[in-house]
């Protein structure tokens, strides 16, 4: 899966993976990481996602990373701001109000980049990859985030054979084999929202589990 997938995807307005709401997930499970307000957290492959602004609400400097240049402006506009716009290395980068978006390839951070975030978010980040990406995607954060960094991750769980992705389906079994040797890994919610997805039910999906993992590293 290349670039220009999701590129094309934002300049389809293909987006249905985007939410009109913040995630009810993030406002429940986030408070209990127990991350101070001033923090830095990460949310990779952010889109324009209206979780970025609760986070920020929190009293939390936001990194969001993002390939769509049409997605970082559309989320500054949607939320009514003019950003700071500024060159980092290969990343061209948006600020304003505790909300930081890096528009570029997260596979180019760097450790010093995120060396002082302690929070990371994914809701939709690694559902959006396809397993050879996964790995790739889990061994960038296990590298790159430091020690005592927690966080919250949302997956969806079903038959692959059913229906590609993306979104992919990411087994609990995965969940562990890519996290658990750098991550305390607990499973905290697991839903089946099948009903809630026409586009699943259409496809003859018999079951579609979302869960919500703690990372602790």
């Amino acid at each position: 899966m290349q670039a220009d997938f999701w590129h094309k995807r934002w300049e389809r307005n293909q987006i249905g993976f985007h939410q009109n709401q913040v995630n009810p997930y993030l406002t429940r499970y986030w408070p209990t990481l127990g991350i101070e307000p001033g923090s830095r957290v990460l949310v990779p492959l952010c889109g324009k996602s209206l979780d970025l602004a609760w986070l920020a609400g929190q009293g939390l400097r936001v990194l969001g990373v993002e390939l769509s240049q049409r997605a970082v402006e559309d989320f500054f506009v949607e939320q009514q701001l003019q950003p700071e716009r500024y060159q980092h290395g290969a990343f061209t980068c948006y600020r304003s109000e505790g909300v930081e978006i890096w528009c570029g390839d997260f596979f180019q951070l760097r450790a010093e980049d995120l060396a002082d975030c302690v929070g990371l978010y994914d809701r939709a980040a690694l559902i959006a990859l396809p397993p050879q990406m996964r790995q790739r995607y889990a061994a960038q954060l296990n590298a790159l985030l430091p020690q005592g960094c927690r966080g919250v991750l949302v997956t969806m769980d079903y038959d692959q054979a059913q229906l590609d992705g993306p979104p992919f389906s990411v087994p609990d079994g995965e969940v562990r084999a890519l996290f658990g040797e750098r991550w305390q890994v607990s499973e905290e919610a697991a839903q089946d929202i099948l009903g809630e997805s026409w586009k699943f039910v259409q496809a003859g999906v018999d079951s579609l589990v979302e869960r919500v993992y703690i990372l602790r590293g």
